[in-house]
């Protein structure tokens, strides 16, 4: 960990809690600042407020009220979620108070360089396949943010010889001014988090920010089939590395005549990769084109692509049961991610999917269901993906109260050889508190089952 004075008797606001914020009020008041923390959840409720008082931290919780910010606060350290039209955030700004988010500072102590990772879907795929690549490379990886533990306490424990993988959101992407990743990945763009940035252009710009501070000495991964994601390339100065699973490239990471090729080298036959789906070849070609920059040898890639058949939640294999294979893949909180699921699979499918209303329909699904034979719908959206699936000819729709009763039910409508998939293309929140709950929920089920 750097030793750094830049906080030293400063007066700053942690806004918000969760891990992240924890993170950051105990290394600010390591780095000798004065540290207030304000989280909307009372302090009766609140056993990580409780335990930053106890450790001398000031703590106000219940509400956030504004005059809180006539305090003289010299930063404020926001948690990602909180949206920057939030009241304190704009009377933040309205002040000339800087904002930032924890990511920044783990960045401004860390010894190691960053490996990050964003982009609108397959951000844990990569970085989990990044990290186990660097790891099987003897290169000292630490893995950090959103699957990992929270940046700030990954980077005070972090030295020269460290690399640190991250995935980062655009929540956390905003508040970064002067985060410089020694390589950064941008995966793909779609919309997403509409609600929060108000347009695709913001939402485009935030993620831009991971490339913003690189210098020719950087490396910026690209994927070259995307023209908004080639746009923010053009405006980097990092040297740019594109990648494409469907055509030759003059460098970066290809497939040809199948193999996977880096700058013109082949790294291993297509046909070994035991991770499924067409859209996980982006993810496979990002993480391999960040291994080989890293100087992780093709024998390490190897090693982790025969072996490594998904992350928890991401199209996650469960097992088989009675001749039915389990997916879950309640990650997918979108469309965009349902359809990737399905066109992964040639066999029959059983889809468990609905969730959260955000008032779409899921016609964009139809020609996606031609191997759905069965599908089984729950939550807020259960009638508008039986309206999908009628318009699609699946002659098999039922709908039950929850994922828990969807398992028994899915292995009652298949036959051995087929996939029971959970893909539910919408967020979890109506019935769940976060989508890993929803997935844990389905494997429990699964494994009644066996």
């Amino acid at each position: 960990m750097k030793t750094i004075n830049d906080y030293t008797h400063k007066k700053i606001l942690v806004l918000g809690l969760a891990k992240s914020g924890v993170g950051a009020a105990l290394l600010l008041h390591k780095l000798g600042a004065f540290v207030t923390v304000n989280d909307y959840k009372p302090l009766s409720e609140n056993p990580e407020a409780q335990g930053l008082l106890e450790q001398g931290i000031k703590v106000i919780c219940g509400e956030h009220p504004i005059e809180l910010l006539e305090e003289g606060f010299e930063l404020i350290v926001k948690n990602p979620g909180i949206p920057y039209h939030n009241p304190m955030i704009v009377g933040a700004m309205e002040r000339g108070i800087p904002v930032i988010t924890e990511v920044e500072l783990a960045y401004q102590i860390s010894e190691a360089p960053f490996i990050a990772i964003t982009g609108t879907n397959g951000k844990t795929t990569t970085t989990t396949l990044v990290y186990e690549m660097l790891k099987a490379g003897n290169k000292n990886p630490l893995i950090a943010g959103n699957i990992g533990t929270v940046a700030s306490e990954v980077a005070q424990a972090a030295e020269g010889h460290n690399q640190i993988v991250i995935e980062l959101s655009s929540f956390q992407l905003m508040g970064t001014p002067s985060f410089r990743p020694k390589i950064a990945i941008l995966t793909n763009l779609y919309d997403a988090h509409l609600d929060y940035h108000g347009t695709r252009l913001e939402y485009i710009k935030a993620k831009a920010n991971i490339t913003k501070n690189q210098t020719s000495d950087d490396f910026f991964i690209v994927n070259a089939e995307q023209e908004e994601v080639m746009n923010v390339a053009r405006a980097s100065k990092a040297q740019i590395v594109p990648f494409s699973p469907v055509r030759e490239l003059t460098n970066g990471a290809y497939i040809k005549d199948g193999w996977l090729i880096f700058e013109g080298e082949q790294i291993m036959q297509q046909a070994d990769i035991r991770l499924p789906g067409a859209h996980n070849l982006e993810n496979i070609l990002s993480a391999v084109a960040a291994a080989k920059l890293s100087g992780v040898q093709n024998d390490a890639i190897y090693q982790v692509l025969t072996t490594f058949t998904g992350v928890k939640h991401r199209l996650q294999f469960i097992g088989e049961v009675c001749g039915r294979l389990f997916y879950n893949d309640s990650k997918a909180t979108n469309i965009l991610a349902t359809k990737n699921a399905l066109a992964a699979f040639d066999k029959p499918i059983i889809l468990l999917a609905g969730g959260l209303d955000r008032g779409n329909e899921f016609d964009e699904l139809i020609p996606s269901f031609k191997n759905v034979k069965a599908m089984i719908t729950f939550g807020q959206t259960a009638g508008k993906m039986e309206n999908a699936a009628q318009k699609a000819g699946i002659k098999t729709i039922q709908r039950v109260d929850n994922v828990g009763k969807a398992v028994p039910l899915a292995y009652e409508l298949s036959e051995p050889g087929d996939v029971v998939l959970l893909s539910p293309a919408c967020a979890s929140w109506d019935q769940y508190k976060t989508f890993e709950v929803r997935g844990d929920i389905f494997i429990e089920a699964v494994h009644k089952l066996k």
